[in-house]
């Protein structure tokens, strides 16, 4: 079988992955801080760590808790907000693992409509207005996985007036702010919010340090914050000191602006050569280039079977992820390329073997 192309990880492939940087920030961790990289620490994380992400919100380091992955940080927020029955709105279509975790805990899962400029408020205002009362709606306003769509600055305002008006949180997860390749940032909801303490906001180091570090953080109201700290000494004492401080030395040093640089110019690349591979290889399928991220939603002609085309394009050496595995129900001709972890000049290989799965099935 010919090698595998994977479209199917969210993850940036070694090549621009600064392996030298983390090196040299881990020299310093331990030789700056050796007490403090090697303790136990506390659940709150590293406090230097802390601190910095506390300045780069405009917030006091009460609001921050430096987490295991942005994935733990999500996970203990649920712990505090979700019970079995408890409403909460999602984008459809969203993040499996978020659907998971979800479910697991036994949420009343309210899927909304996600549009090419973010989640249908207007359907959002329609489930509100029917008596469904969430307790927080789970948002990816950047790039967001899997679409790539990103959340208008309008809807943003919108979605802060309805958690006001109805009263429930915005879970604002925010793992790709920092990777934008092309157009304008937007302002977080945590900074237009005010001070109405209806965000929570989390990211992560995944993207823009690498995914192996595995560190992410909560900004919160300080009350929800110190909760959910509680719970996390109860459940590991402390997360990874070691991880955090290489963290806070890739920070500080600057290290972390001339990544993201990198990581930015090769996804800029990598998009323009599937953009161009999918006009000559699939010209039936539907998608937007996005703006930045490491994710394109692509739909095909109604009557596809996704299941089938998976299959027949791992027989051709390409894996992609299938959309139903983003949805509660649908979805069935839809698939998330992610192009982070492939090269350039297997883009173009990868999408024709993938047109050749789906003609062959069509």
């Amino acid at each position: 079988m010919a090698d595998l192309i994977s479209f199917a990880r969210g993850a940036p492939s070694l090549d621009i992955v600064d392996v030298e940087g983390l090196k040299a920030a881990a020299q310093r961790a331990f030789d700056n801080d050796p007490a403090g990289t090697t303790g136990y620490g506390t659940s709150i994380g590293y406090v230097p760590l802390r601190a910095w992400i506390a300045e780069q919100h405009g917030v006091t380091p009460d609001h921050v808790l430096v987490t295991n992955g942005s994935m733990q940080a999500d996970a203990f927020l649920f712990d505090v907000l979700v019970q079995e029955g408890t409403p909460v709105v999602v984008e459809k279509p969203t993040y499996d693992r978020t659907l998971l975790g979800l479910k697991n805990r036994g949420a009343d899962v309210r899927p909304v409509s996600l549009q090419t400029d973010g989640i249908d408020t207007a359907e959002l205002r329609a489930l509100l207005e029917s008596g469904v009362r969430p307790s927080m709606a789970h948002i990816i306003p950047n790039f967001q996985n899997p679409a790539g769509y990103t959340l208008s600055e309008a809807k943003r305002r919108e979605l802060l007036d309805l958690a006001a008006e109805y009263d429930f949180l915005i879970f604002e997860d925010d793992p790709y702010i920092a990777i934008r390749f092309s157009g304008e940032p937007l302002p977080t909801m945590l900074s237009m919010e005010g001070g109405s303490e209806r965000v929570v906001y989390a990211s992560s180091f995944s993207k823009t340090v690498c995914p192996g570090i595995r560190v992410g953080y909560l900004v919160g109201p300080p009350a929800l914050i110190k909760q959910i700290a509680g719970n996390a000494t109860n459940t590991y004492i402390a997360p990874n000191m070691v991880a955090q401080s290489i963290v806070h030395e890739f920070c500080v040093s600057g290290a972390i602006d001339t990544s993201i640089a990198t990581v930015k110019s090769a996804l800029k690349e990598r998009v323009a050569a599937l953009v161009a591979a999918l006009d000559e290889h699939l010209p039936e399928a539907t998608y937007q280039a996005p703006e930045g991220g490491y994710f394109m939603w692509v739909e095909l002609p109604e009557g596809a079977d996704i299941d089938a085309i998976a299959a027949a394009a791992a027989e051709r050496g390409v894996a992609i992820v299938k959309g139903t595995d983003f949805l509660l129900e649908g979805g069935e001709n839809t698939l998330r390329l992610a192009y982070s972890g492939v090269t350039v000049d297997q883009i173009p290989e990868g999408v024709k073997r993938l047109a050749d799965a789906i003609h062959s099935v069509a």
